[in-house]
């Protein structure tokens, strides 16, 4: 660690404290007793300052330990401790148009690592889409722009499990219009045969814990959802505060919590899809997303909403027994 001399030198010289006879010099000028306590003294202070400042921007956040719960094993998880771009040995990015209509354009640059946390930034700002074709029916193609953006991460691909404790401490923001999300997909089948577990899901200031699987026709699914408005936390910085989701996932159930409070819970004999194949969806290895989505299907307006948005993610843990 560098000090700067010439501060020392400036502050030991300011002390003009008047005595008979000098005793030591100091910066190549003759001191005295009293001045020279007082001038050790405030070199003392400055030191311990710029230790301070220097070590600040290094100091990391104050964030629970990674403690395993009683019978589970943390088989992995990303604590976002390096500044700069999400691991890529952990995360995927989806690009682009990908669901529900919603209006922001999916890329890699919204998200980013800082002082310990994965913040997924959205953004009002105008993108072309390379997409565009005019006329078309299909939503991803008759858009000529975007007018928002944002990320969307996933593991697939990379890593996958089967059965576990999610889980995942987050501060969202609640206004209107966002739609941030921390969700499982099944890696076999489509959706939603394949399976989904809304662990975190928020849009028109409502916290969602779902559990989705196939009906009888295709793209279409049967819900075991739940829906609680956040003001019925009874804490009006409730928003302001960060909070611990987590699915716990084993052979026969599904449970999903918010600050070890239950909001659902989804027996895996009722999960059988209704088609012809009748797979059981969550009887397979499941991979993770993190989201920001902008409007949409369910989002809502986010038209007086002031941006950029942040979604900020202090930690995403996988345990198995």
């Amino acid at each position: 660690m560098k000090i700067d001399r010439d501060i020392v030198i400036y502050t030991a010289q300011k002390i003009n404290i008047k005595e008979k006879y000098p005793v030591c010099t100091l910066a190549g000028k003759p001191t005295y007793a009293l001045e020279t306590a007082i001038a050790f003294h405030m070199i003392l202070s400055v030191l311990l300052f710029t230790f301070v400042f220097l070590m600040a921007p290094a100091c990391k956040k104050d964030q629970p330990a990674a403690t395993e719960p009683k019978g589970y094993q943390l088989v992995w998880s990303d604590e976002f401790n390096t500044d700069g771009p999400p691991n890529p040995s952990n995360w995927r990015f989806e690009n682009g148009f990908v669901r529900n209509e919603e209006l922001q354009w999916y890329q890699p640059d919204n998200a980013f690592c800082e002082n310990g946390f994965l913040i997924i930034e959205g953004k009002r700002e105008r993108k072309p889409n390379p997409n565009y074709r005019a006329g078309s029916g299909n939503w991803k193609e008759n858009r000529p722009f975007a007018e928002y953006t944002s990320s969307s991460l996933l593991t697939r691909g990379l890593f996958q499990w089967q059965f576990g404790r999610f889980e995942m401490r987050a501060k969202i923001d609640t206004r209107a219009g966002l739609w941030p999300a921390f969700w499982t997909l099944g890696v076999s089948g489509e959706w939603p045969h394949c399976g989904e577990v809304d662990i975190m899901e928020f849009y028109q200031g409502k916290i969602l814990a779902n559990v989705a699987w196939g009906a009888e026709e295709r793209w279409q699914a049967v819900w075991d959802g739940y829906r609680r408005p956040i003001t019925e936390f009874g804490d009006p910085d409730w928003s302001q505060k960060f909070h611990v989701w987590r699915m716990d996932w084993d052979e026969e159930n599904i449970f999903l919590y918010v600050d070890d409070e239950l909001l659902n819970a989804t027996s895996l004999k009722q999960t059988v899809n209704r088609d012809a194949e009748k797979k059981n969806p969550f009887l397979q290895p499941h991979y993770i997303i993190v989201n920001l989505a902008i409007g949409g299907t369910a989002g809502g307006d986010p038209s007086h909403t002031a941006f950029p948005s942040r979604y900020e993610i202090d930690y995403v843990r996988v345990y198995q027994k």
